[in-house]
Order: C-alpha cells, then sequence, then structure tokens
C-alpha cells in the first residue's frame, strides 16, 4: 500500500459522530475502562475506504453514514457527499472525490505487542491507520455491537466530546487520537458531559 511503514499493520479508524457532532466512543471488553472509536485492520486487496466502512459495520452495525473527510498530512479534506449503496452485506458501491489520506501510527506496548503479534502472525511493531470523519445520517437505533458474525469487542457505546475521547483512551493511542481530534476538529463538538453510557444489545 502506497506509503505504508515498514512493521506496521495497516488498519483504519472512524470517527463517526452524530447530528450534534458529538463523537461515537465504545469501551472494549477485553479492557475495562477503555474506550476507543471504531478501527480495525485492512484485508488483503481492499481499499481503506471499504475497509472502514467494514469495520464500522462489524463493530457497531451502523450502515447509515455519509463520509465527510479524510485525513492527510496535517489537515482534513472535505469530501463531495458520499452515496453508500448496499450490495451485499459486506459490500458496497463507493462514489466519492478520490484523496490519499495520511497513515498514523502507533506502537504497541510490549505485552499487547506479545499479543496481537501471536494473533496475527508476523512481527508487527504497531499499527499504520488511515482515518475518516463520518456522520451518522439515521437514529441511533442502528447501533448493535453484536450484530457481526465476528466476536463482539465492546460492552457498551456513548458519544463523547474531543477531549473525552482523547482522556479515556488508552496510553499507547492516546497521541493519535489528539491528532486525529485535532485534524477534525472544525467538524466536532466540544460541550459538556457525554450522553450517557449504552450496553451493547445481546
Amino acid at each position: 500500500m502506497e506509503g505504508l511503514p515498514s512493521g506496521y499493520r495497516p488498519n483504519v479508524g472512524v470517527c463517526l459522530i452524530n447530528s450534534d457532532n458529538q463523537v461515537f466512543v465504545a469501551s472494549r471488553l477485553n479492557v475495562p475502562g477503555a474506550w476507543q472509536m471504531p478501527q480495525g485492520g485492512i484485508e488483503e486487496g481492499e481499499e481503506p475506504t471499504a475497509a472502514a466502512i467494514r469495520e464500522l459495520q462489524e463493530e457497531t452495525g451502523i450502515v447509515s453514514v455519509e463520509i465527510i473527510a479524510e485525513q492527510l498530512s496535517g489537515f482534513s479534506v472535505l469530501v463531495s457527499k458520499v452515496y453508500l449503496v448496499p450490495l451485499t452485506k459486506k459490500k458496497y458501491l463507493i462514489r466519492f472525490n478520490r484523496q490519499v489520506p495520511r497513515w498514523l501510527t502507533n506502537d504497541f506496548p510490549p505485552a499487547v505487542k506479545a499479543k496481537v503479534n501471536r494473533l496475527w502472525g508476523g512481527e508487527w511493531h504497531g499499527q499504520a491507520q488511515k482515518w475518516f470523519l463520518m456522520r451518522l445520517t439515521k437514529d441511533e437505533s442502528e447501533v448493535n455491537l453484536a450484530s457481526s458474525e465476528a466476536d463482539t469487542e465492546f460492552s457498551e457505546w456513548k458519544w463523547a466530546s474531543p477531549n473525552e475521547v482523547i482522556e479515556q483512551a488508552v496510553d499507547y493511542k492516546r497521541s493519535t487520537y489528539e491528532e486525529v481530534m485535532a485534524t477534525f476538529r472544525p467538524y466536532l463538538s466540544e460541550r459538556g458531559i457525554a450522553a450517557k453510557c449504552l450496553s451493547t444489545k445481546w
């Protein structure tokens, strides 16, 4: 993949916002108290945009979104209106002005590195991510953290301010989250306390 740093697993991240411009975060089942935005690996031959849409659906059940911006080197680029047309459960026709966003990297702590390298195979230093800003276009009843065939990763979710997103992230992801929030800040809300936590649907 173009510009992918050596030794880093290709990954995408989604900064999903609602009509109040708050950010979607979910609490990991295996790391209590750690909140994160949806993210996941890019499959071989898969475009980052398609990977971002697939991971969002698999982790949250959400399919009704529009892509607002992608992260480039130090700034975000507004894209034209995006139409996501479901072709199958996991495939979409995507129409928008193509941009090539920058890779952001985070290094795994030793314990995490050992675990993920056993799980994924290979010898990964960390993750290299491309980030997308998306907006939920329907109501939040679409959220279902146990919607996919993959193992459920999250126990609950909420809408948060940019500062809360950063403060409640695990340490090794915090610098990446700071950069993502800074890049997309013109689109985000700084308002108060996050919405009440909502549990997954089982």
